[in-house]
């Protein structure tokens, strides 16, 4: 029989004194010998979590993507990441390339300090009440000070990041008010928003490649949103390039509502999927709406000089969005090509390929060597396939960058 373990001792097991920050032996001894049974139940104790969170504290909804809770891909990513923590817990220095991806995904949402707390005391009491009678009051004291532990050190890098952020030039912290100045379709299905200060003020330089957050009010709910800016720094707009999903709230209520005039809350761009500026050849390989960062990227370089192979696969020229803007750009730049492969093309689309992106299609874009950057983006079935390929065909894995949404472990069964 699976007993409630008490409401007092949870909150104080999330809430640990400062001296718990380093763990002890022996709390950490627990945790790596209870890290099986957490991983056997993974699954479980995440379905168990966001409800109960959802329900205890409704203020943290608009923090998560209620599309990926539908699809279970948010909580898989808690699952995998709960267990790689504690069965790193003595060697957190494995962790820091997935810790720094948590705390930028964290600054682009505006996580706050006390959104750790409600985690915490929710994830403790979904581990209470899934392991039952195993979880003992000595395993969720030892967990809560692991997880306190854990926020401490995501909350003072995230902190860190805002503190740069809000001091660099035209930047901010937390909301600010914009205004939609235009909107123009780039596709069938896709249309770019431009959005301007209402204070006038300046714009950060960004990173090619970041993303920015909407904060929407929708029938009367908050909403947020993370969208890539889809132009270089440097405008005196931020662009975001949206694609209609047909059962998107948040891209439907984009495309028909909002209008020009409209006002709109964002946070600061963040990320760390950004371009990494050299004299290597650059690849941008993209399928869908996953060539938003990617034009970013290219607007960036084009006048450089630099080798840019431009890869793009789209169903057909009616949904492929910046075709002619890029075409432009390769026109007035030699080093600048392009290849776009269509899988359902239309009579009069004229595509270098059809079908898929197949690994001789990327080989014959690639120098001998390899040395390139290369950034894939798109649908996860692209992913996947795009992973492999770049993989295989010894493309240097320091000098590939692409963003997903779950674990790599998907990608790789992919």
């Amino acid at each position: 029989m699976k007993r409630a373990l008490p409401e007092r001792q949870i909150r104080k097991a999330t809430i640990p004194p400062e001296e718990t920050t380093m763990l002890d032996r022996a709390t950490i001894d627990v945790i790596k010998a209870t890290v099986p049974a957490v991983r056997a139940h993974a699954d479980e104790i995440t379905a168990c979590f966001y409800p109960l969170m959802f329900a205890q504290y409704p203020e943290v909804v608009p923090y998560f993507n209620q599309t990926n809770q539908g699809k279970g891909t948010q909580p898989k990513a808690l699952a995998n990441a709960v267990v790689a923590y504690g069965a790193n817990i003595d060697e957190l220095g494995k962790l820091s390339d997935a810790v720094a991806q948590i705390v930028q995904k964290h600054c682009s949402l505006g996580v706050l300090p006390e959104h750790y707390d409600i985690v915490g005391h929710c994830l403790l009491q979904a581990i209470a009440k899934v392991l039952g009678d195993a979880a003992t009051d000595e395993i969720i004291e030892a967990w809560g000070k692991a997880y306190g532990q854990l926020a401490s050190i995501l909350i003072d890098a995230e902190e860190s990041i805002y503190v740069e952020t809000e001091k660099a030039r035209g930047g901010w912290r937390g909301e600010r008010a914009f205004r939609l100045v235009r909107r123009t379709p780039e596709s069938a299905v896709i249309t770019s928003f431009y959005f301007a200060p209402v204070d006038g003020g300046e714009i950060p330089d960004f990173e090619p490649g970041q993303a920015v957050t909407l904060v929407l009010n929708i029938e009367g709910e908050s909403v947020r949103r993370n969208y890539s800016l889809s132009d270089a720094p440097g405008a005196q707009h931020l662009r975001i390039s949206v694609k209609r999903e047909p059962q998107g709230r948040v891209s439907n209520y984009l495309h028909d509502t909002l209008v020009e005039g409209s006002e709109v809350q964002l946070l600061p761009p963040s990320g760390r999927f950004v371009l990494r500026r050299n004299d290597k050849p650059l690849v941008l390989l993209t399928g869908g709406v996953g060539i938003t960062p990617a034009i970013s990227m290219l607007n960036a370089e084009a006048g450089r000089g630099r080798d840019i192979r431009f890869i793009h696969a789209a169903l057909n020229s009616e949904v492929h969005a910046f075709r002619a803007h890029v075409d432009q750009l390769a026109a007035a730049n030699d080093a600048i090509s392009t290849y776009y492969v269509y899988s359902e093309p239309c009579a009069d689309c004229a595509p270098h390929a059809q079908g898929f992106v197949t690994a001789d299609m990327v080989a014959a874009q690639l120098p001998a060597d390899r040395d390139v950057e290369l950034y894939f983006l798109g649908p996860k079935p692209f992913m996947t396939a795009m992973y492999k390929i770049v993989r295989d065909l010894g493309v240097p894995a320091a000098q590939v960058h692409y963003e997903f949404f779950g674990p790599t472990e998907e990608l790789e069964a992919g």
